[in-house]
């Protein structure tokens, strides 16, 4: 045994050494098993974590040094979510001591939590919480994670891109909601036509454009990059019309900037009247992603362009491009001849069977 249990009166008592430093406690207990698991645990506290006598946070505690020291440098959002996290949903974790977090704790957490929220929704929460616990362990809270949860497995739902032909007329109905040249309709081809995020939207500035080579540097980003984007043709046509010196190019009457989220429902009304899919700011920047990719930038400069620091980041950004496998299909269909089918209804032939092969014909036409 690595520690020494002894009885003063009728109070056990446990001391170790551990490099070259004493340690002598009482436990506070009478009972012989439960002082045991006092003296057990402040052994391997010691040990482990070597922090002498200053106390290993709670997770509450934990969540509000993490603010204290990130809030000024992360960007709002981030912060908001780590707020957020530690406001509504530590659950029974909130008292829990980093030390004492284990695996099964954590995962009745978790099911509190998908209660009322979706599975993807309890991913990020584990990942927040995940966020946490690595920065105590740079801090040498503690020695390592002491739990271990896996993420849920999720199924992927169909994400919507704007389509290139109706890409006019949503942006049509995007100006009559806001207005010819209003601050959404600006911030919402910023996001098409160079990829940025709808925070940097409202964080952007004329004297980050460069007219002479038609690229825009963005001065506030997630990654803390001041990478540059070329600006396609009707963008740069577009801003040149309203071209300033310096300032916010997308701000409030009074000067002062939009707050997150300020373009949704100018989206949402431009969706419901071109009857395309939930485009969001979001996937607006994935739709700039996904074309850039269709059109043959390689994956790398998409990546720059996105300013990710992972290409994987990039690729999760991507939509696959079916066009290779309708193709393809034609093919296929042509070498087994089953393009040379008809419709008798529309050829006046005799209506043929409705066999296998027959309805292969009418699907490879439709």
């Amino acid at each position: 045994m690595s520690y020494q249990l002894f009885k003063v009166g009728k109070v056990w008592h446990y001391r170790f050494q551990i490099s070259g430093a004493r340690v002598q406690r009482s436990t506070r207990e009478t009972v012989k098993y439960k002082a045991d698991a006092v003296a057990e645990k402040a052994y391997n506290r010691t040990k482990l974590w070597a922090r002498g006598d200053e106390p290993i946070p709670t997770l509450r505690e934990l969540v509000v040094q993490w603010l204290d020291v990130y809030t000024p440098t992360v960007s709002a959002a981030h912060a908001k979510v780590v707020e957020t996290f530690g406001r509504l949903h530590l659950f029974d974790l909130a008292d829990v001591e980093l030390s004492d977090l284990t695996t099964e704790l954590v995962e009745s957490a978790r099911l509190k939590y998908l209660e009322t929220h979706a599975p993807a929704s309890a991913n990020q929460w584990l990942n927040v919480l995940k966020l946490l616990c690595r920065w105590a362990i740079r801090r040498k809270m503690i020695p390592a994670l002491p739990w271990s949860v896996k993420l849920l497995k999720v199924q992927k739902r169909p994400r919507a891109t704007l389509p290139v032909p109706h890409a006019t007329k949503w942006l049509a109905a995007i100006d009559e909601y806001d207005g010819d040249r209003g601050p959404v309709a600006i911030a919402v081809r910023l996001m098409l036509g160079i990829g940025l995020r709808e925070v940097e939207t409202s964080t952007a500035r004329w004297e980050w454009m460069d007219w002479a080579r038609r690229t825009y540097t963005p001065g506030i980003t997630k990654g803390r990059e001041a990478d540059p984007v070329p600006v396609p043709d009707w963008l740069y046509a577009y801003l040149d019309a309203m071209r300033k010196p310096s300032g916010l190019i997308v701000c409030r009457a009074d000067g002062s900037a939009y707050r997150s989220g300020f373009t949704r429902r100018a989206m949402l009304a431009a969706n419901s009247a071109c009857g395309v899919g939930h485009i969001t700011a979001h996937r607006l920047r994935g739709t700039f992603a996904t074309l850039l990719s269709e059109q043959g930038a390689p994956i790398h400069m998409v990546k720059q362009a996105l300013r990710h620091k992972s290409i994987n980041t990039t690729m999760a950004y991507l939509e696959v491009n079916m066009d290779l496998v309708a193709r393809a299909q034609h093919r296929i269909a042509q070498s087994a001849g089953l393009n040379a089918i008809q419709n008798p209804e529309s050829s006046g032939e005799t209506k043929a069977s409705n066999t296998p092969e027959t309805q292969m014909g009418h699907d490879a036409q439709d």
